[in-house]
């Protein structure tokens, strides 16, 4: 095996969650010699398209139809397929395992009609749940499996962090590369209704988000620095107190980076997600976003007490730098190299 190629969807409405994943499988796979070609449409999000550049990585457009598929396995002449896609019918994945060139298909909970030689589910006890795989199919789940950056993994602390007493806490908030959802200012909201100290750097993506940051109203010693996507993710979140995202991919970075993780739930597809990490006590639960739209007041005493209680913050972190160990990207490269 030499090339392998990466379907994945990102843009405006979809975010940037499965670039996030594919670039860290795809790392592991330049690491051991191969080269990797990701098929999407990254131009609609400048800052993924960066992100896949950077790393050497071509770009190829997203394929949708099953003869655009085979055609580009055959153009590119490549020797695996990645997928993954919400979007994908499922005739795509019947059309490509025919040709006999192994596939591995990153899902989450629902396949979604994929069909893969490897079925990928990397989320919380997914290896708790039993569904009816496709024929021939092997099924790698649970956080075993997660697939971590190199931006995250070189930041990984080597124990557990230590409670760390502050007067003023740092908070960081992001929500993917897009904030696709508008999260941002709703989550501001929340901190400041805490009524209790913290200096927050939060990301908006779009001029519109960091304009309604902007005018949510402070309290004292309350304040928030609004900036655009950074590459500079891990080293923020290592130097905040508290960390906010959405119960996405992210979710799992954090934890490796042993970092107090307050979790929203932005969409339907991320419940799932949202009710194990929280209900493992490895992430605090900030709520679900169309609540926090109307009533921030829960997510504001969940907040408060983040804010105020570092010993809380410590146990967290703890607990969820123990769950994921950063190695998951090694076990799915072996398995994308051992389908025969």
């Amino acid at each position: 095996m030499e090339r392998v190629g990466v379907r994945c969807d990102v843009g405006p409405g979809r975010g940037i969650g499965h670039v996030m994943r594919c670039l860290a499988l795809a790392e592991e796979l330049l690491r051991r010699g191969l080269e990797v070609v990701f098929v999407c449409d990254a131009h609609t999000v400048p800052w993924a398209e960066a992100q896949i550049a950077a790393r050497g990585i071509a770009v190829q457009p997203a394929a949708w139809t099953p003869a655009e598929h085979t055609e580009l396995i055959a153009r590119l002449r490549l020797d695996a397929v990645v997928f993954d896609s919400y979007d994908l019918d499922a005739a795509v994945y019947s059309a490509v395992r025919a040709t006999g060139v192994p596939t591995l298909a990153i899902v989450d909970g629902d396949f979604r009609g994929a069909d893969a030689d490897v079925l990928v589910d990397q989320n919380l006890a997914a290896e708790l749940d039993r569904p009816r795989l496709p024929a021939n199919s092997t099924r790698l789940a649970g956080l075993t499996y997660v697939m971590i950056r190199d931006e995250i993994l070189a930041l990984r602390p080597l124990e557990p962090p230590a409670p760390r007493p502050v007067a003023v806490p740092k908070v960081f908030a992001f929500f993917g590369g897009t904030d696709a959802f508008g999260a941002g200012p709703y989550v501001v909201q929340a901190l400041a209704a805490t009524g209790v100290p913290f200096e927050a750097t939060v990301v908006a993506p779009r001029p519109e988000l960091a304009d309604q940051i902007g005018a949510v109203e402070l309290g004292p010693q309350q304040g928030v620095d609004v900036i655009g996507p950074t590459d500079q993710l891990a080293a923020t979140v290592r130097e905040a107190d508290l960390t906010i995202s959405a119960s996405g991919t992210s979710t799992w970075e954090l934890l490796c980076l042993g970092a107090t993780a307050g979790l929203v739930c932005v969409v339907d597809n991320q419940v799932m997600g949202y009710e194990r990490a929280v209900a493992t006590g490895t992430a605090a639960g900030v709520g679900v976003l169309s609540n926090l739209k109307t009533d921030p007041s829960a997510a504001a005493a969940v907040l408060k007490r983040l804010l105020t209680d570092p010993a809380e913050r410590a146990r967290l972190a703890a607990a969820g730098w123990e769950l994921v160990d950063g190695n998951g990207r090694i076990r799915v490269a072996d398995a994308l190299l051992a389908i025969t």
